[in-house]
């Protein structure tokens, strides 16, 4: 099993700028086959958008996602934790605050990311969410 984060997160960063349309973000999501974008001003993470964010958040109520900033639908201030920590550690925080996913900074800058799924495929690989977590995506 894995100690540390830098073990089990999903390593380098896809990211898009706070004033990226909905769409831009989705098609990034869609080319990298991720569910989600870090936003970032700059190197400073300012957010976390998922595919999810973007449909309820935005598309059910009608927004042009075209127009529609990543900021304004994003999860901002998000929970984040350091590369060196421990897994039990990224585990508390996600159920203290009901989330799924951290990104992963080092020194101030994004440098990853560790989602539940991450964790399940390492800490229970025979679980559901990790058999899930390994299958290859629907095309």
């Amino acid at each position: 099993m894995a100690d540390f984060v830098r073990d089990v997160m999903t390593p380098g960063v896809v990211a898009v700028r706070p004033d990226a349309s909905l769409v831009e973000a989705a098609q990034l999501m869609r080319a990298q086959d991720i569910g989600d974008v870090v936003v970032a001003d700059g190197q400073q993470v300012v957010g976390v958008l998922t595919d999810r964010d973007i449909t309820v958040r935005a598309v059910a109520d009608g927004a042009d996602p075209l127009t529609v900033s990543a900021q304004s639908v994003c999860t901002g201030d998000p929970v984040m934790i350091g590369p060196g920590e421990r897994v039990s550690v990224a585990v508390a925080l996600m159920r203290e605050h009901a989330v799924r996913r951290l990104p992963v900074v080092e020194n101030g800058l994004p440098v990853g990311v560790v989602s539940l799924g991450d964790l399940a495929e390492t800490q229970d690989p025979e679980s559901a969410l990790a058999e899930i977590s390994r299958a290859a995506p629907d095309e």
